[in-house]
């Protein structure tokens, strides 16, 4: 929204600018010529005009401006509402949410009472200071024609007045464009104060492609906190290629935090992670996230065709290619049974799927790129049983030949992994196979006793949370 007031300052500027001059003084010149006395006399009507136009334009622009985006605000509220109904009747909200539409439509309704105030004042006093010019020249034009000496004819009085108006149409457009200047100003500070805020995450100027061949990562006592406190402490961990590693945690644990490293969305602020030997900080930004797949909790799907959607990380992908990802998400049987297949539309976010098949999607989404690390955050939490066998198989196949770190809330996601790492107020406390885990008899196998073995959950999670 800020740079579409920049974008038609710009396309509209020179053209204005140009024109405005050019008419200007071509007009003015003719006027000269018709009659100098008159043309000094027009000036200052002319001038008034001009002024009163200016702010006309600077005074109504920003509110017009504004009015546009509190009708953005009343569009997102009555999206809100209608996606949300069944909330908002089970809640019995409804007068609620009323009362907070109509304050948002008073909102627009004051601005727009505003914009009319601005052009109710500046439009009739330019248009009346015109026309009392025009008045002038006539009644002091009208004594030159009437003069002895004929100093003026009564056609060359109507063709001044007539190239007087004239000259007011450029200065009404410069005026304009001053009014949009305004506008894109502002907009376009606010536009450069987004580009210009610093990156939490810098690339090394030194920053090389640096193409990971096995996928081997290590962690050597790593620290990490959003402010001062740390949300992980005493991270070392060797994890080798092709190994799959599933995290265990209660809430807030620092589970999505450590994998959260790897790609390098947010940096360690003590020890190094590594790569086939590489520091991650050595990999230029792109590189290193080109090669390390993420499927999210919360699965993001764009409006357009399923093809584009699975291709999002590679947009050359062949649709054979696209196909080959599909089959191992074990997603391509649905797709093919649509009329319309890959091509099919999917609607905003996704609206058309179910949740296992949207996952599905992301999954395919991701094997495409064929990254050596696959990062899976949590990816089954939220789905039934069925479909997280499904989703399994897909995962499954993902997986193979990759190294890969599994953050789970459900042991029943997490059987094929190789180890298992369990975080406990940011540090590993423990670290194994299966068997070994439940030999330690620690959080673990109270996580696996809870939720196999039916115990009473009083009796089994006060440590673990």
């Amino acid at each position: 929204m800020d740079l579409q007031p920049v974008d038609a300052f710009t396309a509209a500027s020179v053209g204005t600018i140009c024109d405005a001059v050019f008419t200007a003084i071509t007009v003015f010149i003719v006027m000269t010529s018709i009659n100098t006395t008159l043309s000094i006399i027009s000036i200052f009507p002319i001038l008034v005009t001009f002024y009163f136009n200016v702010g006309l334009f600077t005074k109504s622009m920003p509110l017009f401006r504004r009015m546009q985006l509190i009708l953005g605000r009343i569009g997102a509220y009555i999206q809100q509402d209608i996606i949300g109904m069944k909330n908002v009747r089970i809640f019995k909200r409804e007068e609620e949410m009323e009362d907070g539409f109509k304050q948002v439509e008073s909102l627009y309704v004051a601005t727009a009472v505003s914009a009319g105030r601005v052009q109710s004042v500046y439009t009739p006093t330019a248009e009346a200071t015109l026309g009392f010019g025009v008045t002038l020249i006539y009644v002091y034009g009208a004594n030159l024609v009437v003069s002895p000496a004929a100093l003026l004819t009564i056609g060359d009085l109507i063709l001044f007045t007539r190239y007087m108006r004239r000259l007011t149409n450029p200065l009404k457009n410069l005026s304009q464009l001053i009014g949009q200047w305004v506008n894109a100003s502002a907009g376009f500070e606010r536009v450069t104060d987004v580009i210009d805020a610093p990156l939490g995450i810098k690339e090394q100027p030194d920053a090389k492609d640096i193409k990971i061949d096995v996928g081997k990562v290590e962690f050597k006592d790593v620290e990490f906190g959003y402010t001062k406190n740390l949300v992980l402490r005493n991270i070392s961990l060797s994890v080798q290629a092709g190994e799959k590693i599933a995290i265990l945690g209660a809430t807030g644990s620092g589970k999505t935090s450590l994998v959260y490293l790897i790609p390098r969305f947010y940096d360690a602020t003590r020890g190094s992670i590594t790569i086939d030997g590489n520091d991650v900080r050595e990999f230029k930004l792109s590189s290193l996230r080109k090669q390390i797949g993420v499927v999210l909790q919360d699965v993001f799907l764009f409006s357009g065709t399923i093809k584009d959607n699975i291709a999002f990380g590679k947009p050359d992908a062949s649709l054979e290619e696209v196909m080959a990802a599909a089959k191992l998400a074990q997603i391509h049987d649905f797709i093919d049974g649509l009329p319309e297949k890959y091509d099919s539309m999917i609607g905003e976010r996704g609206v058309t799927l179910s949740g296992g098949q949207k996952q599905r999607m992301t999954i395919a989404r991701t094997i495409l790129t064929n990254p050596k690390i696959l990062i899976l955050d949590d990816s089954l939490s939220f789905v039934d049983a069925k479909t997280e066998h499904e989703i399994q198989q897909a995962i499954e196949e993902a997986m193979k030949g990759r190294t890969t770190f599994m953050i789970a809330q459900r042991l029943s996601t997490i059987k094929n992994a190789d180890r298992t790492l369990v975080l406990d107020d940011g540090e590993i406390v423990e670290l194994g196979g299966h068997d070994d885990l439940m030999a330690e008899n620690g959080i673990y196998r109270k996580i696996y006793e809870t939720q196999f073995l039916e115990k009473a959950p009083e009796e089994i999670l006060g440590t673990v949370t």
